[in-house]
């Protein structure tokens, strides 16, 4: 993909994610709905028209994998309050990593007898669904909870736990995907899991230091966003390309880094970052969704509608049964996660970002990509449309007055 072919992806989608903010204004739909909209419309419209833009789910991978994903992780979590991080951590974290693990095994079984079909749908390409699925993505669930003004521990468990889940989902991914294509991993699954999760931190904590330093020594508000957004691309590069442990552990350590180094010097230096974070996010999440829209169609729809459903049915199953499991588990902590925010967790668990852009990425010389597509963009359709909708009257139910 030469430059020129990325300006103009670039442009076209983001036109289209525009439009998805036009649509938000009209119609007051959530971000996520409106972008997958318009980008349902164009994806209609831009063939009707005798114009191709180019863009297909392959040819895209690079420019959402190492441009998009890494701003939206560092943004995600610039914006954690790390006091009540530290207090959640190893609830998030045990959801996270054992509960992803949990996740994955349900979902596949499920997958796997469901659609009873071992040559055209092995066992690898049901782990490969199933990591996916696993995957979870608040942002419209986020604004939700703190537009009723529910309390910020619940927020910082959806937050923190989602933040987790994206490391752990894509190194997974990544190590499934190594077994898929016939290749054999360096080291055993458990290795190889544990050493890309901490070396991503690694390198995570080392370039937010340098960047701090930077900073520091830069004494400018403007340097100082420059400063911060190349570590959001090159934190997760350097893991990512070079070292090849986990981008999204490096982008979100070096994020949290960074932020706490920096906390007393926030209004001198960070002043200008609230609102160049704020249009990144809106204009990312866009994109995401839009893309979704775009690469979505009704063939795709049509023919696998029963694999889609039962993606479906499988990660709502698996998410149920290891929410509630690790929350009676929680009772034996400090910690506690009370049944009405497993059910929270369970049913908003949404699937986006994270999904949309592993689902993507799937090699299609894999002989069923297309059938583990169509169940993960399924799946996120669902979680948008039904989950997302009823989620706040879901909310509203649950606690009525009381939103501790």
């Amino acid at each position: 993909m030469g430059v020129a072919d990325v300006m103009m992806y670039g442009l076209v989608i983001s036109l289209i994610a525009i439009c998805g903010l036009l649509i938000r204004r009209l119609s007051r739909l959530d971000l996520s709905l409106s972008s997958l909209l318009a980008g349902l419309l164009a994806s209609v419209l831009v063939p009707w028209l005798g114009v191709d833009t180019g863009i297909r789910a392959s040819n895209i991978q690079a420019l959402v994998f190492y441009f998009i994903l890494p701003l939206l992780i560092f943004v995600s979590a610039w914006h954690m309050n790390t006091q009540l991080f530290r207090r959640w951590f190893w609830v998030c974290f045990v959801l996270a990593t054992l509960g992803v693990l949990i996740t994955m095994l349900l979902a596949a079984s499920g997958l796997y007898f469901a659609i009873d079909h071992a040559t055209g749908f092995p066992w690898i390409a049901a782990f490969l669904a199933a990591v996916m699925l696993a995957a979870t993505d608040p942002v419209s669930v986020s604004a939700q909870l703190k537009q009723n003004k529910v309390s910020e521990d619940l927020q910082t468990l959806f937050e923190g736990e989602s933040l987790l889940n994206d490391a752990s989902v894509v190194v997974l991914f990544g190590i499934i995907l190594t077994y898929a294509l016939g290749q054999q991993p360096q080291h055993n699954v458990a290795v190889s899991f544990l050493t890309v999760l901490l070396g991503g931190v690694v390198v995570g904590v080392l370039l937010g230091l340098l960047a701090a330093i930077f900073a520091l020594f830069l004494r400018d508000r403007s340097a100082s966003v420059l400063v911060i957004i190349i570590t959001a691309f090159g934190s997760f590069y350097v893991a990512e390309a070079l070292l090849h442990v986990s981008g999204i552990m490096a982008v979100m350590s070096a994020a949290i880094v960074t932020r706490v180094l920096l906390r007393e010097h926030e209004q001198a230096l960070l002043s200008d970052l609230t609102g160049t974070f704020n249009w990144v996010d809106m204009l990312l999440n866009s994109i995401i969704f839009s893309l979704l829209g775009l690469v979505v169609t009704w063939e795709m729809l049509s023919h696998q509608w029963l694999a889609i459903i039962i993606g479906i049915v499988a990660a709502l199953v698996a998410r149920f049964i290891t929410v509630y499991l690790l929350a009676l588990l929680s009772h034996k902590t400090r910690r506690v996660i009370t049944y009405k925010w497993a059910f929270l967790l369970s049913w908003g668990g949404l699937k986006g970002a994270i999904a949309i852009v592993l689902a993507l990425s799937l090699p299609v010389t894999l002989d069923y990509w297309w059938t583990v597509q169509a169940m993960v963009f399924g799946a996120v359709l669902f979680s948008l449309l039904v989950q997302g909708v009823s989620f706040p009257f879901l909310l509203r139910k649950l606690f009525k007055n009381n939103c501790e």
